[in-house]
């Protein structure tokens, strides 16, 4: 499947010093990427923002046709670059290998030129928008509440609602996502809020036959559904049930898990195996990740030991994402060692194929197999939870006389190396882990 790379984070261009130049600083991470193993990249949105307290991240869409390059909302770029530094971005991109994944931001929008009566409510609203790109251009009857639907499931603050029911804004959110994979060269879309509309959109958006280069091409998609397990599960459901091209969810259920596995003092590893996540239930549509963009209020980043939740989405099924701060500006790709995220990309693409197996489990040590698929042969994952010595177990696994590797580990405390194992004649082995840590062995041909 690939690992997916999350390519921002709030206020990174600032954060960064890259403030309008944002494409070129990521532009030139991308051989980079692309050599750790790294298969797609998530931009955040690209077109100009409302910008009405300055330059932002674009989760205000005003003008969906300008990427950098109509002087409107106080700039010319966004935030985060021109347009030809964008397509020059999605164009290295493709070259390295690498899928682009835009931010498709249509629940609400932001910014408008004018207020305007809303004669269903009597009152004065600004929904009146005049994009100097000259495309889609919006007034009252484009938001909610119009005399096209009644049903708006939820508001994003006081931004006005997009009506998809009405059917000028139906049409322009296709023409929208078309142009976007035909003229700009995305491969795929990350759908943000989709509680906030009809699951129809996304369907008709995945559905609809692009042709790019004069050949069909089929679109990527990913929704963030920020509920629980079975809330996610039954959006995908419906979503895809008459979906030839199905769309995944990322997985937040999990990512709380994960965050109690790195900061819950005496959190039981046991509950791996109970907790409720749309990993457990149908991997197969599962974007697993560990941190975004919007897990920056206090409170919600993990903490501590965060290796450890990248150990588990890329050693267990679903799609993993990584967030770039965590990769950069915290340290945590560590190159070439066998300690960082680098390693376990590799772990993933080389060896992460295959049904997840559990092999032991109790409060203080998990392990588990991946059975193999095709190229990837499988792996032992360990995950040990005492943080004062090492810890393993002899299991059943699938391998007769096998010789095992470690291809991957990290603790705080120890980093050193685990020693390699083996399997006997009637496939039972030991693997260990060391204090607070993860190793990840690989069978060897």
């Amino acid at each position: 499947m690939g690992v997916m790379m999350q390519a921002f984070f709030w206020n990174c261009p600032r954060e960064d010093r890259r403030e309008f130049d944002w494409w070129n600083h990521v532009r030139g991470r991308l051989p980079g990427l692309a050599q750790a193993g790294f298969t797609a990249l998530w931009l955040p949105p690209v077109h100009k923002a409302a910008d009405i307290s300055g330059p932002s991240m674009g989760y205000d869409p005003y003008d969906y046709y300008d990427l950098g390059e109509f002087d409107q909302k106080g700039s010319r770029r966004t935030w985060f670059g021109s347009r030809t530094e964008l397509l020059d971005l999605i164009r290295t991109a493709h070259d390295c290998g690498l899928g682009v994944i835009a931010d498709m931001v249509i629940n609400h929008n932001s910014g408008a030129d004018e207020e305007e009566l809303n004669p269903i409510t009597g009152r004065l609203r600004w929904t009146r928008f005049k994009p100097r790109s000259g495309k889609f251009p919006r007034d009252w009857e484009c938001f909610h509440p119009n005399s096209y639907e009644r049903w708006d499931q939820g508001t994003f603050g006081d931004m006005p609602d997009l009506s998809h029911r009405n059917p000028y804004v139906f049409a322009e959110i296709l023409k929208l996502a078309r142009w976007l994979v035909e003229e700009i060269g995305f491969d795929g879309f990350r759908y943000d809020f989709v509680k906030g509309y009809g699951a129809m959109t996304v369907e008709a958006i995945q559905e609809y036959r692009y042709i790019r280069d004069g050949k069909p091409f089929i679109p990527y998609g990913v929704a963030e559904h920020w509920d629980c397990a079975h809330a996610i599960e039954n959006w995908v459901n419906v979503t895809n049930f008459s979906n030839v091209n199905p769309v995944d969810a990322f997985d937040f259920p999990l990512r709380e898990m994960l965050k109690a596995l790195c900061d819950q003092e005496g959190f039981s590893l046991g509950d791996l195996a109970t907790w409720e996540t749309l990993l457990r239930h149908q991997p197969q549509t599962t974007v697993t990740f560990v941190e975004n963009h919007d897990l920056r209020d206090e409170g919600r980043p993990i903490v501590n030991d965060k290796l450890l939740a990248y150990s588990y989405i890329m050693t267990h099924e679903g799609y993993p994402c990584v967030f770039w701060k965590d990769y950069y500006n915290a340290g945590l790709a560590m190159g070439t060692t066998p300690h960082g995220i680098d390693a376990l990309v590799r772990v993933h693409e080389r060896y992460a194929g295959g049904r997840t197996q559990t092999l032991w489990l109790d409060d203080r040590l998990y392990i588990m197999q991946r059975n193999g698929y095709g190229d990837q042969p499988g792996l032992a994952y360990v995950l040990n939870n005492r943080p004062d010595c090492w810890n393993g177990a002899w299991v059943t696994t699938q391998w007769r006389n096998a010789e095992f590797l470690p291809v991957a580990w990290w603790s705080e405390s120890d980093p050193g190396r685990p020693m390699n194992q083996a399997s006997q004649g009637d496939a039972r082995a030991q693997f260990w882990a060391p204090p607070r840590g993860y190793a990840v062995y690989a069978p060897q041909a």
